[in-house]
């Protein structure tokens, strides 16, 4: 059973930055991609970004390329997004995602792992 733990949300005005990181506790095969998700109130969950292990091969959802940046540590087994530009509208619960899929996907339901989550804020 893997585990994700996820640290780094928190507040921030709108134009900053903030840094999520996502811990695995295992990663036993070559077709496995992480990513993010993120929720805010009353909505759906929604992709944000996502990354293939193996080669490091990276989908970003439309409203945040350019502006996030996903990328991996394989001794760490760890992911980190990188967000810039923050806008009120990220504001959301940020969920790390894995599974054992060959190429990363915007559908939550191919990803086995979940995280607990992280809230970022953004105030205008």
């Amino acid at each position: 059973q893997v585990q994700l733990v996820e640290s780094g949300g928190g507040l921030v005005q709108a134009g900053g930055s903030l840094r999520l990181s996502c811990a695995a506790s295992e990663r036993t095969f070559s077709s496995y991609a992480m990513g993010w998700f993120r929720q805010a109130p009353g909505k759906e969950r929604d992709f944000v970004a996502a990354i293939r292990w193996s080669d490091g091969n990276t989908l970003y959802a439309d409203s945040v390329k350019g502006r996030f940046t996903l990328s991996r540590d394989n001794a760490k087994n760890t992911v980190y997004l990188q967000m810039n530009s923050l806008k009120p509208e990220d504001t959301a619960v940020y969920y790390c995602a894995a599974g054992y899929i060959d190429i990363p996907t915007v559908n939550p339901s191919a990803y086995q792992y979940w995280g607990q989550g992280t809230q970022v804020t953004v105030s205008s």
